[in-house]
């Protein structure tokens, strides 16, 4: 009987919770129609695009799939640092260098047998992503240099390493645009569905995370983040080495962020491809700061996110529509959202 009774008052807190977020969703879109309407497009017809394109066929729930695992570990690799209070701002660039240690063992091991080439490929990738990371970590560590200029900074760089790799290194002359050759067959991840592809990229974005949740909740390492994140100050005073969570925490975040470099080159493009970084970062702090860090969160706010994005392409396809509508519904989200929670702490 008190499980009976605990069951509706746990939907209704559930509710509760999600109210205020369903009406900032929803003023956000009114607001974004005003946008459609003074340009003179069917808003209604517009709101159906973005919202039910991802549903439609086969062919958009895949692709909205396979948006959404590079976007979760995107959110993953900004809100695990952001529990210790650090912002990942390099999540662009530690992406393109996954990318590029999924690429270079897939092209020079390319004869190696699948079993080891694709595990290595993907481990060069979060490897290289860690890497990548750990150098605004250290200097955060050893100087106090603040990581948001540093890990942007970064990203600049990976923009000229990419380039380089894809036309000095291994460039595909054949190519209109900046590649390199198709990485061996081997480092190719498994489908798994055939028609409409999606891979099993998708499968390893969601274990992700699911271990950094466990990570977070269930391990010392977790509690020292979150008391970190809570009080710096006071969690020194018990011993925790603060420093120490800090750069572990940033190079945890490149990690995450090579393993979505690692899943667009064996997963989607096969080859290392200038651009394919898209704009997965700045979709993945909107996810990040929607679910306010909450790990648990994010894979239903990047769901929900990558759906967005694939109804906005289709409104340029469709109706015409400027991308930069898509952009603005998105910020227009994340902003309603914001102001919900400043709303309901008056």
């Amino acid at each position: 009987m008190a499980e009976r009774a605990a069951l509706p008052r746990v939907v209704a807190r559930l509710l509760a919770r999600a109210l205020p977020y369903a009406l900032a969703v929803a003023a956000a879109f009114a607001a974004a129609g005003v946008f459609l309407a003074a340009l003179g497009f069917d808003v209604g017809r517009a709101y159906a695009t973005i919202l039910l394109t991802s549903f439609r066929t086969p062919f958009s729930f895949a692709q909205t799939l396979v948006k959404f695992a590079p976007l979760l570990l995107q959110a993953l690799a900004f809100t695990l640092p952001l529990t210790a209070r650090k912002f990942n701002i390099g999540g662009e660039g530690q992406l393109i260098v996954g990318a590029i240690g999924a690429a270079a063992v897939g092209i020079a091991l390319a004869d190696l047998h699948a079993a080891f080439l694709l595990p290595a490929a993907v481990a060069a990738g979060i490897l290289f992503g860690a890497l990548w990371a750990a150098l605004p970590a250290w200097l955060l560590y050893r100087f106090g240099i603040n990581e948001i200029l540093t890990t942007v900074l970064m990203n600049f760089v990976s923009f000229g390493l990419i380039d380089y790799v894809a036309t000095e290194i291994w460039p595909d002359r054949a190519a209109g645009h900046p590649t390199t050759v198709a990485v061996g067959a081997g480092a190719w991840m498994p489908l798994l569905v055939v028609r409409p592809p999606v891979h099993a990229g998708v499968l390893l974005a969601l274990g992700a995370a699911v271990l950094v949740h466990f990570y977070v909740r269930r391990t010392v390492g977790g509690y020292e983040l979150v008391a970190t994140g809570a009080n710096p100050r006071a969690a020194s005073v018990y011993g925790i080495a603060v420093r120490r969570v800090f750069l572990s925490s940033l190079v945890l975040g490149g990690a995450l962020a090579g393993l979505s470099g690692a899943i667009e080159v064996s997963g989607v493009h096969h080859r290392l491809i200038e651009g394919m970084q898209s704009n997965f970062l700045l979709l993945g702090i909107i996810v990040g700061l929607i679910a306010k860090g909450n790990n648990a969160a994010v894979p239903f706010v990047a769901f929900f996110i990558a759906v967005l994005d694939v109804g906005a392409s289709a409104l340029q396809r469709t109706m015409g529509v400027p991308v930069e509508i898509g952009f603005i519904v998105q910020a227009l989200v994340l902003i309603f959202v914001l102001l919900s929670d400043v709303v309901r702490r008056r």
